[in-house]
């Protein structure tokens, strides 16, 4: 199998798995007052403490969570209670439906639009902003298109118009790829990275509004109840720090990779989603017009291809996403593909994927027009 879907989750890494095993041997409840669980203890906050060093921030910011999804929940709840949070029409469905769950709750909400570049208006986003706006929220690059989004000039615009708004990005995908400007507060999820499932961060000042999304124990800052991962803990520090060690080197071959796989496309009729605009490196996002999705799926699959269509499925229907809608991509017959690379990608992979693509998007033309 070639596996091309390290943007839905990344294989364990042997770093990671590493660390996960040896933090495991290590007995005790890391709340407990003994003498395992301050050994537990220990162990929890030197990956606190690492992950802090590692995105420059101070320990007390990071928050342990069970994933992106928590800690975009997390980041959304708490400013909704003080004011207007605004967020970008491609965000992740975690932030989506938790400002919806903040509006049905009597918050105020509403969503800035983005350029048929796959950016964020700049100028759509200048209009709300006042005195009322709480948080603004925009990820760091999109998990579909890969599209990267302007976070300093964001940053400066609100600084401008509403300085007294917290800022938000998810940068569950870009966290191994690009800096996040100060004044972040910064979602990240570990099996993005090659840590297990099930661990993950919100990295928030100590002053940023943050209510508890149910009760507990409070064992995180009093906001995230629950038995803390510590293996999970250790193994994102772990993954993390591996990740941006092989940043600048990972980007080059990656990039590479999404050059091959846009010209291949390109050859076959298809074309990338968004303008000419910065994009991650490990995230190539292609439509192909005039296929049918099911079918090109299908083609890849049996090829031995793993990726993702960029199109949700309902009751067997396929429809264009949310963000190819938000850019205002044409309703049309069409598949959109997400193939996205990571460590163990190589270039025979590549050169298969090239290979095996004329087959798969010719037999989906052809299911298409009957």
């Amino acid at each position: 199998m070639i596996y091309l879907d390290y943007a839905a989750t990344a294989p364990l890494s042997d770093v990671a798995k590493a660390a996960w095993l040896e933090a495991t041997s290590v007995q005790g409840n890391a709340s407990a007052i003994h003498g395992a669980g301050r050994a537990s203890r220990s162990i929890l906050e030197d990956a606190r403490e690492k992950i802090a060093s590692l995105l420059g921030v101070d320990a007390a910011e990071v928050i342990f969570t069970s994933g992106g999804t928590e800690a975009d929940n997390l980041a959304i709840a708490g400013p909704a209670t003080k004011g207007t949070v605004l967020y970008s029409a491609i965000e992740h469905p975690a932030i989506q439906e938790a400002a919806d769950i903040a509006a049905r709750s009597g918050g105020t909400t509403r969503v800035i639009p983005v350029t048929p570049d796959g950016v964020v208006d700049l100028n759509a986003l200048a209009d709300p902003l006042d005195e009322s706006v709480a948080l603004v929220s925009v990820m760091a690059a999109n998990n579909e298109s890969g599209i990267i989004q302007p976070l300093a000039e964001i940053k400066d615009l609100v600084a401008e118009k509403a300085p007294q708004a917290r800022l938000h990005t998810d940068a569950v995908q870009a966290i191994s790829t690009i800096t996040i400007p100060d004044g972040y507060a910064i979602t990240i999820s570990g099996h993005k990275l090659g840590a297990p499932v099930g661990i993950g961060a919100l990295i928030a000042a100590r002053d940023y509004p943050l209510i508890a999304l149910e009760g507990g124990g409070g064992q995180e800052r009093k906001v995230r109840s629950g038995t803390i991962n510590v293996a999970g803990a250790v193994a994102l520090a772990a993954a993390l720090e591996d990740a941006l060690a092989k940043k600048e080197e990972k980007a080059r071959v990656l990039a590479n990779f999404s050059a091959q796989i846009v010209a291949a496309s390109e050859a076959l009729g298809g074309y990338r989603s968004g303008g000419d605009v910065p994009r991650l490196p490990h995230i190539t996002h292609v439509i192909f017009p005039g296929t049918d999705p099911e079918a090109l799926l299908l083609g890849l699959d049996m090829a031995g291809i793993s990726c993702s269509t960029g199109s949700a499925c309902s009751a067997g229907v396929y429809r264009p996403s949310t963000v190819l809608e938000a850019m205002g991509v044409a309703e049309d017959t069409y598949t959109a593909l997400r193939f996205s690379t990571g460590d163990s990608t190589n270039q025979s992979e590549i050169d298969a994927l090239v290979a095996a693509l004329p087959g798969a998007v010719n037999m989906a033309r052809k299911a298409a027009r009957t």
